[in-house]
C-alpha cells in the first residue's frame, strides 16, 4: 500500500532570500539532524545572469533501524538523490528527492517548495509532500514501513525548527537583510548568500548595503522585539486570510484545531482536498472533518466513508437548517430536563441532563420517537455552535462539550421498553453523525438500577466514547476527584450543592391528557422525516433510474443536485419530442429478486432508437461513489427531457477481453450490482434565469447558479463553483 504525506503551509515571517541563506547552512551536513551524515554535490548549474541555480546532491543517511535488519539488507547507510532548482527571479525553490538505495524494492519520492507568501512578500511559505511504496523487502515490508514513517515524521517535526535555528544564527551574526536578485546583479552578488553556509561573513559595510537594512547585534534584539509586537497585534484571522482557500496554514491548525502530529495533519489535508474535488459547495468545516478522522484513529478511508454517509444524511434531512426551522413543542420546554449551563474548566460547553427527573415514558407517548430525536439533534447542533464560539473566546481549540447527567430519581419506570428503544435509536444516530463531540460525561448519583440501564445501553456506545465516562455513586461527586476537578465551584448547580442557579426544568410527570394515539404519532413521525426536497433512487445493472421533465418554454433551465451514496453511475440527459409512456417502476432487482420499497423508474421504451426517437443533449458524466454533483442545462427546444442515472460498467482490459483485477474488486464491492442516488431537480423559467444571471453578474461573477431550495451544508465554507460548457450547461462535481 502506498503511504502518502501532505504538509500544511508553514509560514516563516522572514523574506525569501534570508530563508534561503538559512536553508543553505544545512549542507553539507547538519548537526541538528543526526541521521544526516553527509552530502556531496554531483552536479551544479547557474544561468548566465545568475537568476537560476540548479544543484544535485547525493545525501548519505544513517537510518535508525535494528542492526539485524541492516545486516540482512547488507547496508550501513541509505543514499538519496536531491535536486534543487532555485529561481531568484520568481523567488521559489523547488526540491525533489528520491532514494537511490533499494530503488527496485522501495520507492520514496518527496517534493518541497519554498515560495513567497501570496499576500506578504516579506514572508516565506513552505510546502511538502511525499509518498512511500514498499514493493518487497526480504519479508520485512511492514517493519520497514513503520521505521520509514517514524523517521520521516520525526524529520518533518524538526524541519521548521532547523530553519528557525539558522535564521537565529544569521541574526546573531548581524545579518538581517539580503538584497533581492535584480537583472543588474552580478553573479558574485547573487551567490553571496549561499556562501554563508561555509564561512559566516562579517556584517556588510554601510557603503555597500544601506545601514537601515543591516541590524547590528544590539539593534537586532530591539528590532526583533518590535517585530514580535507587530505580529501579536495582527489578528490571526488577517494572517490566515492570505492563505489560499484550498490550503491550510500550520499556525491556523495549531490555533483552531489543536496540536496534531505531521501524519495527522497530512490525513486532514488529504481528506479535505478529496472533499473539495468531489463535494464542491458542501465542504465541512475543518474541525468537523477532524472529528471523523479522530473517530477512526486517522484511518482516512474509514473516516471518508462515515463522513460521506453523514453528509448525505444531513442533506437528506436538512439537518443544517434545524436550528432555524425547529422550535421545541411546549411539552419539551416544560418537561425535558436538560439545558446548557456555562462551561467546564477546560472551556468546553457544559450540558446538564437531570435524567432521573425526566418522564421518558410520558415524553415518548406525548411526542413520539422522531420528535425527541429532532430535539436531541438540535442540542447537538447547538453544541457545535457553542464549541466554535468558545474557541474564539478562550483562544484555544474546543471541539467537544462536557455532559453532566444527574440520575437521582432513576427507577424501573425509566426502563420502559419503548423508551429504551427510543434512547438506543438516538444514541445510534448521534454516534454516527456527531463523533468525538463528547469530551467528558459525568454521571452523578447513580442508583442501584443504573447497572441494568448501562448493560442495555453500553454495547451501542463507541469504545472511545465509553472511556470518557466518569460514574459517581451517592455523594462521591462532592469529594476529591469529584465535580470540583472538572467544573469551577462558582458554576456548580444549586441542586448539586453549588451556589449557581440552574435554569434546567425540574421536569415531573407529563399529564396523560397530552398523550397521543399511536396512529397520530406515526403520521407525525412520517411527516417530520419526509420534509425533504431530496428523493432517493436505486440504480441496477440493466435498470437505470429516470426522471421526466416537461419543458414548454424554450430556454428554460433544468437544475440538479445529486449525491452518489453507493456505487458508480453515469449521468445522461436526453430530449424527446414524444411523450414517454407512464412511469413504470421496476419491481425486480438486478437478478429478478423482489425489492420492496425500491424507487427505480424507467421511462425510455426499449423499442426507442437513439438519434430518432430521442437524442442526447449532454455528454455522459461518470460519477464515483461519494461524489456530489450540481449543475444546470439551458434547454434549446420544448418537449420532454429525461435525466438518467445508469449503472457504470467497468471497461475491460484493452489487450484482452478479461476484466482487470481492480475492476473485479470494484465490482464485488457493489452488492448485487446496485447503486444508490439521492437527487433534487428544479426548473427555472427563462425570465427567472435571466434575472438570476443579472443578479450574479452584478456581483461580478457568473460561476454559480444556486437554487433557492438547494440544501448546501451550513457546516461548509461557501465554496460553490460551476464550470460552464459550450452547450450552455453548468456542471460542478
Amino acid at each position: 500500500m502506498v503511504q502518502k504525506y501532505q504538509s500544511p503551509v508553514r509560514v516563516y515571517k522572514q523574506p525569501f532570500e534570508l530563508v534561503m541563506a538559512a536553508y543553505e547552512r544545512r549542507f553539507p551536513t547538519c548537526h541538528l539532524i543526526p541521521m544526516f551524515v553527509a552530502s556531496d554535490v554531483t552536479n551544479e548549474e547557474t544561468s548566465e545572469d545568475g537568476s537560476s541555480h540548479r544543484i544535485e546532491r547525493r545525501c548519505t543517511l544513517d537510518v535508525d533501524a535494528p542492526r539485524l535488519l541492516k545486516r540482512i539488507a547488507g547496508v550501513d547507510y541509505v543514499y538519496f538523490i536531491q535536486k534543487n532548482s532555485l529561481d531568484r527571479r520568481e523567488r521559489t525553490l523547488h526540491i525533489e528527492s528520491h532514494n537511490e538505495t533499494f530503488s527496485n524494492r522501495v520507492i520514496i519520492h518527496e517534493t518541497c517548495c519554498y515560495s513567497v507568501h501570496p499576500e506578504n512578500e516579506e514572508w516565506t511559505c513552505f510546502e511538502q509532500s511525499a509518498s512511500l511504496d514498499i514493493k518487497s523487502f526480504f519479508g520485512f515490508e511492514s517493519t520497514v514501513e513503520k521505521i520509514a514513517m517514524k523517521q520521516y515524521a520525526s524529520s518533518i517535526k524538526k524541519g521548521k525548527e532547523i530553519i528557525e535555528f539558522y535564521l537565529k544564527e544569521l541574526e546573531d551574526e548581524g545579518i538581517g537583510y539580503i538584497p533581492r536578485w535584480t537583472p543588474s546583479s552580478s553573479p558574485q552578488a547573487v551567490t553571496r548568500p549561499t556562501s554563508l553556509s561555509t564561512s559566516p561573513p562579517a556584517p556588510p559595510k554601510p557603503a555597500t548595503i544601506p545601514s537601515v537594512s543591516v541590524c547590528q547585534p544590539s539593534e537586532s534584539k530591539d528590532s526583533t522585539a518590535q517585530d514580535s509586537v507587530v505580529v501579536q497585534a495582527d489578528s490571526l484571522a488577517e494572517i490566515l486570510a492570505a492563505t489560499p482557500e484550498d490550503k491550510l496554514d500550520a499556525d491556523y491548525i495549531k490555533r483552531y484545531l489543536g496540536d496534531l502530529t505531521p501524519l495527522q495533519e497530512s490525513c486532514l489535508i488529504r481528506l479535505r482536498k478529496w472533499l473539495q474535488e468531489t463535494h464542491k459547495g458542501k465542504i465541512p468545516k475543518d474541525e468537523h472533518i477532524l472529528r471523523f478522522l479522530r473517530a477512526r484513529d486517522f484511518n482516512m478511508d474509514k473516516a471518508r466513508e462515515i463522513l460521506c454517509q453523514s453528509l448525505t444524511w444531513r442533506k437528506q434531512h436538512q439537518v443544517d437548517y434545524l436550528l432555524e426551522t425547529w422550535s421545541s413543542p411546549q411539552v419539551l420546554q416544560d418537561y425535558y430536563t436538560g439545558g446548557w449551563h456555562h462551561h467546564d474548566k477546560d472551556g468546553r460547553p457544559l450540558y446538564i441532563l437531570r435524567l432521573g427527573h425526566m418522564d421518558t415514558k410520558g415524553l415518548v407517548r406525548a411526542l413520539g420517537e422522531e420528535s425527541l430525536l429532532r430535539h436531541v439533534l438540535s442540542i447537538n447542533e447547538e453544541g457545535l455552535r457553542r464549541c466554535e464560539e468558545n474557541t474564539k473566546v478562550f483562544g484555544q481549540p474546543i471541539s467537544c462539550w462536557t455532559c453532566l447527567v444527574d440520575l437521582e430519581g432513576l427507577n424501573m419506570r425509566h426502563l420502559w421498553r419503548p423508551g429504551v428503544k427510543a434512547l438506543l435509536r438516538i444514541i445510534e444516530v448521534v454516534e454516527a453523525n456527531y463523533p468525538e463531540t463528547l469530551g467528558r460525561l459525568l454521571i452523578l448519583r447513580a442508583p442501584r438500577v443504573f447497572p441494568v440501564l448501562w448493560t442495555l445501553v453500553s454495547p451501542f456506545i463507541d469504545e472511545n466514547t465509553r472511556k470518557k465516562f466518569l460514574i459517581y455513586a451517592g455523594n462521591d461527586y462532592q469529594g476529591p476527584g469529584g465535580l470540583v476537578d472538572y467544573i469551577d465551584k462558582e458554576v456548580i448547580p444549586d441542586f448539586l450543592g453549588g451556589e449557581c442557579m440552574c435554569e434546567v426544568p425540574e421536569g415531573g410527570l407529563v399529564p396523560k391528557s397530552m398523550y397521543r394515539t399511536p396512529e397520530e404519532l406515526e403520521n407525525e413521525d412520517i411527516r417530520l422525516w419526509t420534509e425533504t426536497i431530496y428523493q432517493s433512487a436505486s440504480v441496477f445493472k440493466g435498470a437505470p433510474h429516470e426522471v421526466l421533465i416537461e419543458i414548454i418554454d424554450a430556454s428554460s433551465v433544468i437544475t440538479w443536485d445529486f449525491d452518489i451514496c453507493k456505487g458508480d453511475v453515469v449521468f445522461h440527459i436526453y430530449h424527446s419530442k414524444r411523450a414517454p409512456q407512464l412511469p413504470r417502476k421496476d419491481p425486480l432487482g438486478a437478478h429478478g429478486i423482489a425489492s420492496p420499497g425500491v424507487n427505480n423508474v424507467q421511462l425510455i421504451d426499449k423499442s426507442w432508437t437513439l438519434g430518432q426517437d430521442y437524442s442526447m443533449v449532454e455528454s455522459p458524466l461518470t460519477c464515483k461513489e461519494g461524489e456530489s454533483v450540481q449543475g444546470s442545462h439551458i434547454t434549446r427546444w420544448p418537449g420532454f427531457y429525461i435525466l438518467q442515472w445508469r449503472f457504470h460498467n467497468m471497461p475491460a482490459c484493452a489487450a484482452t477481453n478479461l476484466p482487470r483485477v481492480d475492476d473485479v474488486l470494484a465490482t464485488l464491492q457493489v452488492s448485487s450490482h446496485k447503486c444508490k442516488v439521492m437527487f433534487y431537480t428544479e426548473v427555472l423559467g427563462s425570465e427567472d434565469f435571466r434575472t438570476a444571471c443579472c443578479d450574479v453578474q452584478s456581483l461580478g461573477s457568473m460561476t454559480s447558479l444556486e437554487s433557492s431550495h438547494s440544501g448546501f451544508s451550513q457546516l461548509s465554507a461557501a465554496t460553490i463553483s460551476s464550470n460552464q460548457s459550450q452547450s450552455s450547461s453548468m456542471i460542478s462535481r
